[in-house]
């Protein structure tokens, strides 16, 4: 049986705004539809997994997505939700961020197989020879000043000040649609709750300019999902380094586990629904296993684990529940060695950092000497002893004595060593 694509969203709370005979028309028959995607960066963040979930359940439901990549748009720069115009890009790192993205979506949606396999389109393929006063003509002349104004993106700038670039900006994500349905049989667009009056605004040009060009109706339709926040007012998607990104060198595998792992339970029991594919019936089983333990944390864990996995891979998933352990207490030597250097300074940042050369451990260093007068760990060589003697002291997740001595051994990545005082005070120190 056939997955209801809106039902499906329904109860997942995913749906804003709906454009009458959406669902009819996703029941009728297989169905071609798209979202536009933002090429200002390089990599996609988790407050882009929104639209990539509405494409996954798109095409999991018997329909074909279409992601369009903004080679043009990304040009122009989308007003909506911005405060003030950003920096205009070049073509050349248009393309490579395009490129960039598109082999993270591959991860989510299925372009090889089947009859609604994803497809990928940019945009600047079809505006690259589109000239000036063609455009005004054929597309302008369709959608009045007065219907523009009306949309919220361009009201919320009016006050700052708006560019004709930005001002444009509907009527070239309008033309899109118009192509994608002209040439890729397209009806419907879909996008989070801000892109609405972009949105509509490509139903107004279809139907307007069909109707001049055929004689006849045109059926298109809509459907967005609303902004992600959080319980808090904080914003969805940012830590306190920034975006929280799908690409493991701008956000570790293990911090992008803890994101999710760290998030309230009121989100938890939102954002399980948007950001994984498990059931209405797991999904409720999870949460009532939740509220009889809340500091399991169950449902975090699931949608972190499931998270993950998707973005990264069940080997980094592992790695980031193995690393977790290492501050609680409950992490081996061999888990440590295990880690890579990103991983270990992603687990280990805002610890305090020494440096030490190579020469001073090569010979080996008896451990009072390092904690004491190489590093600073310890003020005083006497408190170091003592600690050592209460059996408070551990290198690289091993309890030591005072007679233990710190070589090249001891170097995890070839680079470091750490330290512990108590149970709760971490020190890397960086051998170069």
């Amino acid at each position: 049986m056939k997955l209801n694509f809106v039902e499906e969203l329904r109860w997942r709370g995913m749906i804003h705004n709906i454009m009458p005979g959406t669902e009819e028309q996703l029941q009728k028959e297989k169905t071609t539809g798209y979202i536009g995607f933002d090429p200002s960066a390089d990599s996609l963040h988790i407050g882009n997994l929104v639209p990539v979930m509405l494409l996954v359940h798109f095409q999991r439901c018997g329909h074909k997505p279409v992601v369009l990549v903004g080679g043009a748009t990304g040009m122009v720069g989308d007003p909506a939700g911005k405060t003030e115009e950003r920096k205009l890009l070049s073509v050349e790192d248009i393309n490579y961020n395009l490129e960039c993205q598109k082999n993270q979506l591959m991860k989510f949606l299925d372009f090889e197989q089947g009859e609604n396999k994803a497809e990928v389109v940019n945009n600047y393929d079809w505006f690259k020879d589109y000239n000036f006063l063609n455009f005004i003509r054929d597309i302008g002349k369709h959608i009045t000043v007065n219907y523009m104004l009306t949309k919220d993106s361009v009201k919320k700038r009016l006050e700052t000040g708006m560019s004709f670039t930005e001002f444009t900006y509907q009527l070239v994500q309008g033309y899109d649609f118009y192509w994608l349905y002209k040439n890729k049989n397209c009806k419907i667009q879909l996008g989070g709750s801000d892109q609405w009056g972009n949105i509509v605004t490509g139903t107004e040009l279809i139907r307007r300019k069909y109707f001049t060009d055929k004689g006849k109706e045109a059926e298109t339709f809509a459907l967005t999902c609303p902004l992600v926040t959080k319980a808090d007012g904080s914003k969805f998607g940012k830590s306190e380094e920034g975006n929280v990104w799908l690409d493991p060198k701008k956000t570790s595998p293990y911090k992008f586990y803890q994101y999710w792992l760290n998030i309230s339970d009121e989100d938890a029991e939102n954002f399980i629904k948007f950001f994984t594919l498990l059931s209405k019936e797991k999904i409720e089983e999870l949460s009532s296993e939740h509220k009889k333990a809340p500091h399991l944390r169950v449902l975090q864990k699931a949608l972190a684990k499931n998270v993950t996995i998707r973005v990264h891979s069940e080997d980094d998933y592992n790695m980031a529940v193995e690393a977790s352990q290492i501050l609680f207490g409950k992490g081996t030597t061999g888990t440590l060695k295990k880690l890579s250097e990103d991983m270990l300074l992603s687990v280990f940042e805002g610890v305090p950092q020494s440096d030490v050369t190579r020469t001073d451990i090569e010979a080996g260093v008896g451990i009072i000497d390092f904690l004491a007068e190489k590093t600073n760990i310890f003020n005083s060589k006497g408190e170091a002893r003592r600690m050592l003697k209460d059996n408070g002291v551990a290198v690289n997740k091993e309890k030591v004595k005072d007679d233990f001595q710190i070589g090249t051994k001891d170097l995890l990545n070839d680079k470091y060593i750490l330290v512990q005082k108590g149970k709760k005070n971490y020190f890397l120190v960086k051998v170069s």
